[in-house]
């Protein structure tokens, strides 16, 4: 939980105000980061913040953390009778009522941590060794790291991987549900679209998807690069239930999270804003994937808009 936000009992708006306290530590403490390491991917800190706040602190059935868990040195890749962990002990210990979360935009993993520290399940030291040698706090997400249950990355094996499990938990008489989170741009992706055969096919109504579509992927605006739209009414030709909503409004995300219909998976499409908190971003349209400083006169603007920022949120 944001330490600077404290839930009263019986008020049904304290989750909200706590989410709306996480998303803003998301940004600030993810744009110090990629401050530190001279860039990185922010625009994704931007757009996803309100997502991961609402996951990690009101929309997944997750077991709470018994304490803040430190990430361990890599230790090689899986093999057979080595003990291997993967980061889903971050998402909390396992059970048949519990849900469990598929992060599918591996690039997002920064903010996947970051959401993690300020919610409590993961130490805000294990960022210390964000992006280095034999780290498992990878720049680009792989099963070992926080958060992350398998490897996934631009291809959509997070959807498939996900279709399989919610398969087996069915079959099992698990009532957990499945959640993967995607980002926009793996629906260029033909394994995306061979996933919702199979999901429509199964019927998988335990699966829930939550899409950031913030129109970007890593050669520019989606539309130039593969135009994916109307993807709400190819999804539902695809079998599934959809519901589109503004991606910083959780109030929107928590009403859509209901509208699950029986026998078919629900995909929230929520449209976001990839400079949210950040406007200074805008000035780099169309190409907003990773931030690149050009030059020293460049890093100086964002710093100030950092220090701006920790000004606000210290009000």
């Amino acid at each position: 939980m944001s330490k600077n936000v404290q839930a009263e009992p019986g008020n049904d708006d304290a989750w909200i105000q706590e989410a709306k306290a996480i998303a803003a530590a998301i940004r600030l403490r993810g744009f110090e980061y990629v401050m530190q390491a001279n860039g990185g991917y922010l625009s994704q800190i931007c757009s996803a913040a309100e997502m991961l706040a609402y996951l990690y602190s009101h929309g997944l059935n997750l077991a709470p953390p018994e304490a803040p868990l430190k990430p361990g040195a890599f230790t090689g890749t899986p093999r057979a009778g080595a003990g291997y962990e993967t980061g889903a002990r971050f998402n909390g210990e396992s059970a048949p009522d519990r849900d469990r979360f598929f992060f599918s935009p591996a690039h997002y993993a920064l903010p996947l941590y970051v959401a993690l520290i300020e919610t409590g399940r993961m130490h805000p030291d294990g960022l210390a060794e964000f992006n280095k040698d034999g780290s498992t706090v990878e720049l680009i997400g792989a099963e070992h790291s926080p958060g992350f249950e398998t490897t996934t990355g631009s291809l959509s094996q997070a959807l498939s991987q996900a279709a399989g499990v919610a398969i087996a938990r069915r079959m099992k008489g698990e009532t957990g549900l499945i959640w993967v989170m995607m980002s926009d741009g793996e629906y260029q992706e033909g394994q995306t679209w061979e996933a919702f055969q199979a999901i429509a096919f199964h019927r998988l109504d335990n699966m829930r998807v939550i899409v950031d579509v913030n129109e970007q992927q890593c050669d520019g605006p989606m539309e130039r690069v593969m135009k994916i739209e109307p993807l709400a009414e190819r999804l539902r030709a695809f079998g599934a239930t959809v519901v589109e909503i503004d991606g910083h409004d959780l109030v929107a995300m928590d009403a859509a999270k209901t509208r699950a219909e029986p026998g078919k998976a629900l995909v929230i499409l929520a449209r976001t804003d990839p400079a949210r908190g950040v406007p200074l971003l805008n000035e780099r349209c169309p190409m907003l994937h990773y931030l690149r400083f050009t030059s020293a006169e460049e890093k100086n603007r964002y710093e100030a808009e950092l220090a701006a920022m920790r000004e606000r949120s210290s009000c």
